[in-house]
């Protein structure tokens, strides 16, 4: 027996039980086999033969990766955004390949991968999808592309092959700490009352794991499929954007409805609506910032900024101009929304705002 069809027999065993108390700890065991024989799916097999993947070099400041059913518009969005010239036509599977184009926007350069499109069952590897999937597990964002004449079942499917694969869409990490331990058994403690998990939940997950000995403190009131992420280990958290193409063809009352959506951005391709819009909620999400730099009696340098992530200090400018530059470091004037006052002169663990721009005065 394959593990294809035991996670098919699994599935189907979840579907059929009734969830009550009785049934709460075998469900809680069939999720965590689950999730095993789902990682054993993702790992590539011993065997050694060679797969043909899409080997594209991540470049720029950031990395998006655009995923949805075929002929919804991906390479029809990949051709408008960037200079890039994906083949676009009226029939299913005209992108065979990963096709990546670069969007400069506020002068950052956004690499964005036009990838074939997803059927039902690709997380199993229908139709390429298992290097569909691969290569979306190492974006910083999914763009999820779905057609808005199309019923919502897309997303929903979707959602689904994406889930069965361990990426997680705009979900935050769980807070748990967990750590394997030689000896000493489990030992559970929480910070909070826990509604959704229990003790004896988390010893039947830990040991359908093999895993008799291990620390576990419960943070946050969190369910059995959120410890399992936890022991499992291989999960990976992305914000995700759901793009709606092909609004001139609906109703303004159902672009409307479908506009105020969580995380939903509406477009039209062919007639380039909205598409500004669009840019602007990439940038947001990918939380990129711009910090130029200022030499000592000169105006700031606004052609060339540094590209980062928000949240960033002075430290992480200071590498970001010459490695060396962190030891020398004496102290830094800053202009902008991150002072109280403009020059404020600065430390080396100071938290940079968007447009800051920074003089760093070496010992």
């Amino acid at each position: 027996m394959g593990i294809l069809e035991k996670i098919s027999d699994i599935e189907k065993e979840i579907a059929k039980t009734q969830k009550n108390k009785a049934t709460e700890y075998h469900l809680g065991l069939l999720k965590a086999k689950l999730a095993k024989y789902r990682s054993q799916l993702l790992e590539p097999s011993k065997k050694g033969e060679k797969g043909d993947g899409f080997d594209v070099l991540k470049s720029g400041d950031a990395r998006i990766a655009l995923i949805g059913f075929p002929s919804v518009g991906k390479s029809t969005l990949l051709s408008t955004l960037t200079k890039t010239e994906s083949e676009a036509a009226n029939y299913e599977f005209t992108t065979l390949t990963c096709i990546p184009g670069v969007i400069e926007y506020k002068g950052a350069n956004i690499q964005l991968l036009d990838l074939p499109g997803i059927i039902e069952g690709a997380a199993q590897g229908k139709g390429r999808g298992r290097q569909v999937i691969a290569v979306a597990r190492t974006a910083d964002l999914v763009l999820m592309m779905l057609d808005a004449t199309k019923p919502n079942v897309h997303r929903d499917l979707l959602e689904y092959e994406l889930e069965s694969v361990g990426l997680r869409l705009n979900k935050r990490k769980p807070n748990i700490y967990f750590k394997i331990k030689k000896g000493g058994g489990v030992s559970f403690n929480a910070t909070c009352p826990l509604t959704r998990c229990n003790e004896k939940m988390v010893q039947t997950i830990l040991h359908s794991f093999k895993i008799f000995n291990a620390e576990v403190l419960f943070r946050e009131d969190c369910t059995e499929d959120e410890f399992i992420d936890v022991v499992s280990g291989n999960r990976i958290y992305l914000p995700c954007i759901y793009v709606y193409n092909k609004i001139d063809q609906i109703s303004i009352e159902e672009v409307d409805r479908l506009a105020r959506q969580p995380f939903s951005v509406v477009v039209s391709c062919n007639m380039h609506l909205n598409l500004d819009y669009l840019l602007e909620v990439l940038w947001e999400h990918l939380q990129l910032i711009r910090v130029y730099t200022k030499k000592p009696g000169a105006p700031p340098d606004f052609d060339d900024g540094l590209i980062l992530r928000r949240g960033v200090s002075v430290e992480h400018v200071c590498h970001a101009i010459h490695r060396t530059l962190a030891a020398q470091f004496k102290y830094a004037l800053v202009w902008g929304t991150s002072t109280k006052y403009s020059p404020q002169r600065v430390g080396i663990s100071h938290i940079m705002n968007d447009e800051d721009v920074i003089q760093v005065v070496k010992k």
